[in-house]
């Protein structure tokens, strides 16, 4: 038997289909590329903006022949997009030949599924609420010499434009001591040269813990273990990113002189609308610290253009942050409402055209400070 698995989406649902491949070749399922030797295909899901979810539809929808010609084919949608009540119904009316269509937090019950599809030959839906971080599940890992640690998920920060709390749930963080277990034994194969370290905002880790544990301890602890790797870790919140984290990162040669710092605008009213809890003066005052700590660190960041109300002017606060910041590399969004968030309700909702023509302008803004970058 033969599995093909298809990810949307960002780094923590690649780490979520390793998990997906680790429970599926426990079952006995061996992977391959073509989805036409597959016996299951597993679509893990991303619903962070609306081009993510039509894509999903796209692909699900392409396999109608398939199923009807090999009806034994089971076809499984997973993850984010699915974790919504009303989008897991949506693909349930309009795809009839889909198996199984299950949540984030119910993904670890996929081999029981499997089970319960082929011996009561009936589709299901089911989502859970709420779920924890399995810690037993096997995995089968992909990404090369790179490997994704999941050290926290969920979100409690709520930025309005943002569904992740709404289908992660609230944050919960790792223990430390499973963390440190899981990056010893990684290291002692000597197959990874790169841990990269998961969570919607790693920053915010250990708060919840019952004896809390800091973010810049957690980095300081995993530098003492012994071996020749490097760490990475995504994503920072601006509002959390303490100065003992930037004393840690200057500190350690064992973590990547790389910050990944989303701003997502460069204005004080919009920054405000979107709930982001700094302002750009803040954001400014926490590059400054780095480049004064890490002057060689490598400084990235996403950018939403096209926010609800967002005008002429606030979007040139944005192009002027990036002039100011110059960044190695950037990653532009126009503004996509997603149902359930509370800017997807606001007025001022902003045209289509503008968007495009904003996120343009970033765009074309940041090759030519890379261009001017390159030539020194």
């Amino acid at each position: 038997m033969k599995y093909h698995i298809v990810t949307f989406g960002c780094q923590m649902n690649v780490h979520d289909s390793e998990k997906i491949a680790g429970i599926l070749e426990e079952k006995g399922y061996e992977v391959t590329d073509k989805k036409e030797d597959a016996d299951i295909i597993v679509f893990n899901t991303c619903a962070i903006r609306e081009g993510a979810e039509d894509r999903v539809f796209g692909n699900v929808g392409a396999l109608k022949k398939m199923k009807r010609e090999r009806p034994s084919l089971i076809i499984a949608v997973c993850g984010c997009m699915t974790q919504k009540q009303e989008t897991a119904e949506k693909m349930k009316a309009k795809f009839p030949f889909v198996d199984i269509i299950m949540g984030t937090f119910n993904m670890t019950k996929l081999s029981e599924y499997i089970d319960r599809v082929r011996e009561q030959k009936k589709r299901l839906l089911e989502l859970y609420e709420e779920g924890d971080i399995d810690e037993l599940l096997p995995y089968k890992r992909t990404s090369g010499d790179n490997a994704w640690v999941n050290i926290m998920q969920g979100c409690n920060n709520f930025c309005t434009y943002c569904i992740v709390p709404y289908v992660r749930g609230r944050e919960k963080s790792r223990e430390e001591e499973s963390i440190l277990k899981e990056i010893k034994e990684l290291v002692a194969t000597g197959q990874y040269k790169k841990i990269t370290l998961l969570g919607q905002n790693v920053n915010s880790y250990g708060k919840d813990l019952k004896e809390p544990v800091s973010f810049a301890k957690l980095l300081s602890d995993i530098c003492k273990i012994e071996g020749d790797f490097k760490i990475w870790f995504m994503t920072s919140h601006p509002k959390d990113l303490s100065d003992e984290v930037i004393d840690v990162i200057a500190k350690e040669d064992k973590i990547l002189k790389d910050i990944h710092l989303p701003a997502q605008s460069g204005n004080n009213r919009i920054l405000a609308l979107m709930n982001r809890k700094y302002t750009r003066e803040k954001y400014l005052e926490i590059i400054d610290k780095i480049r004064a700590k890490i002057p060689n660190c490598r400084i990235t960041s996403d950018f939403i253009v096209g926010f609800p109300t967002e005008t002429e002017e606030e979007f040139n606060d944005t192009y002027s942050l990036i002039e100011q910041v110059r960044y190695d590399s950037i990653f532009a969004f126009i503004y996509s409402p997603r149902i359930g968030t509370v800017a997807s309700k606001m007025e001022g909702q902003i045209d289509e055209k503008v968007k495009h023509e904003r996120v343009n302008k970033l765009l074309k803004l940041e090759k030519k400070i890379q261009k001017e970058d390159n030539k020194k």
